[in-house]
């Protein structure tokens, strides 16, 4: 433990708050939150450890971070935050940070009612997440055809509307709206309906029927048949929606039912919203954990991520294990609460038990969906990958792979190239570049110790990772070569192989005789592909440098012309042949009408002669 830590360690304060633990690179690695601070974090630097997760948590710690909070519900609140931040290593974090969309009811005087992944705090009321869009398409088209909700976003005040500053649209003549824009219908009947349309929102579909029921009576009661036939109608269509929601419990109470499948560091969680008996909504999210969580802490991670949103909550929520700090979050949830919530957890075999068994089937298939996906998104690309460990008696799956080649012409102008394949794919801003720097005349071998040399003292300078296999365009020789280079670096467990050209042979370290792949084999095809594009790359660098050389050359020959200016003429013109071609007025505005003189005469000279 350094100095620093242990400095702050003695004096942390007997205060709620959070804490951030740091690695050595100042990168937050670990958020919690403490009703007091000195008893949690030092817990951390105890002997025994609850777990392995735990060990290799404090083993990367090196400086911690403080915020004290007035209470346990404020500590709460700020670490949720600071994960969805941050999104620590060793914290439970949701897989994907995509926002999911909610469906906004507007603060105004005639509120709007849309959908939004933005989430603002300017008094609108938010229902969501939707994580299924086909659902939230469903309750917008219901809000639409049953209710005359205005669709445009016109900026609506008691002013502009005495002022009849906007007109009436198609959507009041076909009566799908009530005219708000021209005063047609008063704020507080408007408001009346946008509760309506919260109502059926919040899932409470047949309490509104009961209320609209009782509207209908009265209104033909009072002979406004007209209303009465409009409210039947509008009854009528919410029936036929509430019947299309499954019963799935008799006592009619408000709850969610949250299970979670999890394995390895994948996590998926069911959230079913039951309202008046009814499955009214389902929710999903996906999780990553560290290999072995524990199931309260995913449980709380859940029920923070979900309920920290613009989520009602209600009077139960069933979970089949007890979640961290229970209390605490039980507190939290009815600062947000209408009425008190409580954890259920089932013990015999009741509804309760048999809603918590049918989330679990739907948690178990999500975490199979991912798993399917997972495998798919590595399994297509390591066909070629798992033919060439298999070919090669690779010890591992060669992912990355770097192949080097040297190009020179009878000695000058000697370069060389690396070029980086990922996932058998080029990545490009991976390839290098070498001017070989130490080599005179044409020498492969000792050009293939000087670059494996510099590239990977590189690597180790720079604390970076190895590739999964090195390839050199060579036979017994080069590969040779390379290997001293890495083993006179201190380098071990490396895979290194040597293509020749000739016959297509792999050369493999300690083995005379060369290793033959069928020529049908896909990872002979991959090792061609490598060789051909390092190839291609050292080439088109070799000429850049014998052009640049030639062309220089040739001009410096010229009395009274020097380096500086026949760079300018060569970036100006980008060849010899168009400098020679190029009039004395275009030259003189490049290098002055003394220096272009000498430069056309130069030429006329040479051309003279020719």
């Amino acid at each position: 433990m350094n100095p620093l830590l242990e400095d702050k360690l003695n004096n942390l304060p007997a205060l709620p708050g959070i804490y951030q633990f740091k690695n050595d690179k100042g990168k937050v690695i670990y958020v919690g939150k403490a009703k007091n601070l000195r008893s949690r974090v030092r817990s951390y630097f105890q002997n025994r450890l609850d777990n392995a997760k735990t060990s290799a948590l404090v083993s990367k710690i090196e400086d911690l971070e403080l915020i004290v909070t007035d209470s346990e519900i404020e500590a709460l609140v700020l670490e949720n935050n600071l994960i969805k931040e941050l999104k620590p290593r060793y914290n439970v974090n949701l897989k994907d940070d995509k926002s999911f969309p909610y469906i906004k009811v507007t603060n105004e005087p005639f509120p709007q009612i849309y959908p939004t992944r933005n989430i603002v705090k300017d008094g609108a009321r938010y229902f969501g997440p939707y994580t299924e869009v086909k659902t939230m398409k469903t309750s917008l088209r219901l809000i639409n055809k049953i209710f005359k909700i205005r669709s445009c976003k016109l900026d609506l005040t008691e002013e502009s509307i005495e002022k009849k500053k906007f007109k009436v649209c198609l959507d009041y003549h076909i009566k799908k709206c009530e005219g708000p824009c021209e005063g047609l219908v008063s704020a507080l009947r408007y408001n009346e309906m946008v509760n309506q349309v919260v109502k059926v929102l919040r899932g409470k579909t047949d309490d509104l029927i009961e209320e609209l029921e009782t509207e209908m009576n009265s209104a033909s009661a009072n002979l406004e048949f007209e209303k009465a036939a409009e409210l039947r109608d509008r009854i009528e269509q919410l029936q036929v929606y509430s019947s299309k929601q499954k019963i799935i419990s008799n006592d009619l109470e408000d709850r969610d039912i949250i299970s979670a499948a999890y394995e390895g560091k994948d996590a998926s969680t069911t959230i079913l919203n039951i309202r008046n008996g009814k499955l009214v909504g389902k929710r999903q999210l996906n999780l990553t954990t560290e290999e072995n969580e524990d199931a309260s802490r995913i449980y709380s991670a859940i029920i923070r991520f979900y309920y920290n949103e613009y989520v009602e909550v209600p009077k139960e929520i069933v979970i089949e294990t007890e979640p961290e700090d229970s209390e605490t979050l039980i507190e939290w949830l009815n600062t947000k609460a209408v009425k008190k919530c409580k954890f259920v957890i089932p013990q015999k075999q009741s509804e309760a038990k048999s809603l918590l068994m049918m989330c679990k089937q739907n948690a178990q298939l999500q975490l199979k969906e991912i798993q399917l996906q997972k495998m798919k998104k590595e399994g297509n690309v390591p066909y070629v990958l798992s033919a060439l460990q298999r070919d090669l008696r690779l010890k591992s799956l060669p992912r990355k792979i770097e192949c080097f080649d040297n190009s020179n012409l009878q000695g000058t102008d000697a370069v060389a190239s690396m070029v980086v394949f990922v996932d058998g794919k080029p990545k490009k801003s991976l390839y290098r570049k070498f001017i070989i720097r130490t080599v005179e005349g044409p020498d492969d071998f000792a050009s293939m110790r000087e670059i494996i040399q510099r590239r990977y003292s590189k690597v180790i300078e720079e604390n970076d990772t190895m590739p999964d296999l090195i390839m050199v365009d060579g036979g017994k020789g080069q590969l040779s070569s390379a290997i001293e280079s890495l083993e006179s670096l201190g380098l071990k467990n490396f895979q290194i192989i040597g293509l020749a050209k000739r016959l297509e042979e792999v050369f493999l370290p300690g083995d005379s005789e060369p290793q033959s792949i069928p020529k049908t084999s896909s990872s002979l095809k991959l090792l061609q592909h490598l060789r051909d594009e390092a190839h291609r790359f050292a080439i088109t660098f070799h000429r850049e440098r014998r052009s640049k050389r030639t062309f220089t050359t040739e001009l410096l020959e010229i009395k009274g012309i020097g380096e500086k200016v026949a760079l300018k003429l060569l970036t100006e013109f980008k060849s010899l042949e168009e400098i020679k071609k190029a009039s004395l007025e275009d030259l003189a505005k490049v290098i002055g009408e003394a220096k272009a003189k000498l430069v056309v005469e130069h030429f006329n000279a040479v051309q003279s002669v020719l």
